[in-house]
């Protein structure tokens, strides 16, 4: 038992459930590219996001620690009502998507759901998405370093650290933005700064 606990510590806890709400040290806004995600689950489960013509759209507002995650804290916080829920779909792509974040991360936050929702409509409002990418017709190939470049150039007070490209199956997954509680652009810590490295990540164009 010894020896396994001291190879679970040197490996880094990558998550931890049912932490003290409130307790974490900074923020990852998580921007998914809604055609991707349609093409690589949402098509296949009928998802109404997958209906409007999103671009970037909020996976979550992530509480996070220097190594690792909190998730599903313990809240007095009243669970959002579905009206509330539904009201986040223009941000999350669906009242849905908008429900399971707060289950799983706006739980952690240390605040009341609306007070969760309007801090996540708050830092997607300061993130200048790249227009460029609304305009592509077609699906492409793009390295994903061409992604972060178009962020950081929309952005000029950020610096590389401070956001990182995801890929998944062979596609540009999500825009992961670090921030203060107050959301101020600040670096990535290490488990967080981890670049997809493709040079030919698919990107599906907004329908």
């Amino acid at each position: 038992m010894r020896v396994l606990l001291i190879l679970l510590m040197s490996m880094g806890a990558a998550w931890a459930d049912g932490e003290k709400a409130g307790d974490f040290d900074y923020y990852v806004l998580a921007l998914s590219w809604s055609p991707n995600w349609c093409k690589l689950e949402g098509d296949a489960r009928r998802s109404e996001q997958c209906e409007e013509d999103f671009g970037w759209v909020v996976h979550g507002l992530w509480p996070q620690y220097e190594q690792g995650w909190p998730a599903y804290c313990p809240t007095t916080a009243r669970a959002p009502s579905r009206q509330m829920t539904r009201a986040q779909a223009d941000i999350f792509g669906a009242g849905g998507a908008a429900w399971y974040q707060w289950k799983k991360h706006g739980v952690c936050s240390g605040l009341e759901a609306p007070a969760y929702y309007d801090l996540a409509r708050n830092a997607f409002g300061r993130v200048n998405r790249p227009e460029v990418l609304r305009k592509i017709d077609r699906a492409f190939e793009i390295p994903a370093k061409v992604i972060e470049d178009a962020f950081l150039q929309a952005n000029p007070d950020w610096n590389p650290d401070m956001v990182t490209i995801t890929c998944k199956s062979g596609h540009i997954q999500e825009a992961r933005i670090c921030l203060t509680k107050d959301l101020a652009p600040r670096p990535c810590a290490p488990d967080t700064r981890r670049d997809c490295t493709m040079q030919g990540a698919l990107l599906e164009p907004i329908r």
